[in-house]
């Protein structure tokens, strides 16, 4: 490499200022430049036998530690070295409560019993020390009084086990009194330590259930700062995915390339800057 540098800082100064400041700009737009992957998840799994042509296009699965929503159990244990096998990175979540579930409760000790759950799940799953394990926030705005108690203890909890604590949420502002926050914004601003899977079907900025080349930047998510965006979601909803409905099937839900269309394949998108988010191989 060394070699190959000196030989092309020799030939540049017999080029013209112009073309050696050109092509200096160029090898510093490529290496500023960065790589990103898309991934999948979704409540149900969607079998063994889907696995090698869902790996043709997406980099990572999402993985749940527990039931997922509307589900009384979890078809995605004991799949995690299957998974891994089929070359895939991860997305790992456990499903955490609603509001409504923490009303008059106490949450902080809901949250730091739903982290010792999380924790066990994940070591029982074979999930190495340091993976990030995802909460999942389902409702969006600012955080009432309630469920920031209750995200609070579970971030540090889990932060003080193996693991390493992150939180999926809403990146759509929403009002709040005389301004618009989304929860992607105020659970940084409380626990700026968590990393942050956002997501925001709105389109734009999404382009609803398409896998775009050149690849989606997840800064466009509307939260920057955010590991990943989940930008696709089945079914869509309607109110925020009008100008994109056509890439959406006709029942409104997004299907992979490359399979049938069935219950058990459609999925939501996402993409992300590392091709195992949760660190979970």
């Amino acid at each position: 490499m060394v070699g190959s540098a000196s030989r092309w800082l020799a030939e540049s100064r017999r080029l013209p200022v112009c073309i050696v400041s050109a092509l200096l700009l160029s090898v510093s737009i490529v290496a500023g430049a960065q790589r990103t992957w898309a991934g999948f998840d979704e409540n149900g799994y969607p079998g063994d036998e889907n696995l090698a042509a869902l790996h043709k296009t997406f980099a990572y699965t999402g993985y749940w530690l527990n039931h997922p929503p509307g589900m009384n159990m979890n078809p995605w244990a004991g799949k995690r070295s299957l998974i891994r096998a089929a070359g895939f990175g991860f997305l790992i979540l456990f499903n955490g409560r609603l509001d409504a579930q923490l009303k008059g409760q106490d949450a902080a000790a809901l949250g730091r019993e739903d982290a010792a759950a999380a924790n066990a799940a994940a070591k029982r799953e074979g999930f190495p020390p340091r993976a990030v394990l995802f909460l999942d926030q389902e409702e969006g705005g600012s955080l009432l009084p309630e469920q920031a108690d209750y995200l609070g203890a579970w971030i540090a909890a889990v932060n003080r086990s193996a693991f390493t604590a992150g939180v999926y949420c809403s990146g759509i502002p929403v009002p709040s009194g005389a301004q618009r926050i989304s929860t992607a914004q105020d659970v940084s601003h409380r626990f700026p330590t968590a990393k942050l899977w956002v997501w925001n079907d709105q389109c734009p900025p999404s382009p609803g259930c398409a896998i775009p080349t050149p690849p989606l930047d997840p800064a466009k998510s509307g939260f920057p700062q955010t590991l990943v965006w989940q930008y696709a979601q089945s079914p869509r909803r309607p109110d925020d995915t009008v100008a994109c409905a056509r890439t959406y099937a006709a029942d409104g839900h997004c299907y992979p390339p490359g399979l049938p269309q069935s219950g058990q394949t459609f999925l939501d998108l996402n993409v992300s800057r590392s091709p195992d988010p949760s660190h979970g191989r």
